[in-house]
């Protein structure tokens, strides 16, 4: 092997390293990214169903009124006839 061939193979190895090494980083980059991306949609979900667990109480005294001023009403239109 003639000392070009070598230097040529050493820088060639050198270059490899480097693009293993940068290869490497964005892969563990990517799986940071997806963990965080789930963990984002999880919690959005979560903050979803807690918000609507927190409410839903309130809302069935909101719809409990509404039945009664329905109610009423239907029974204003049966008394004036309609």
């Amino acid at each position: 092997m003639s000392p070009e061939e070598k230097s040529l193979l050493e820088r060639t190895y050198k270059i490899a390293e480097e693009n293993n090494a940068i290869l490497k980083s964005m892969r563990r980059t990517a799986r940071w990214g997806i963990a965080i991306r789930v963990s984002y949609w999880v919690i959005i979900i979560g903050l979803s169903f807690g918000a609507f667990y927190f409410i839903q109480p309130y809302m069935e005294i909101l719809y409990g009124a509404v039945d009664k001023v329905s109610g009423n009403s239907d029974l204003l239109n049966l008394l004036k006839g309609n």
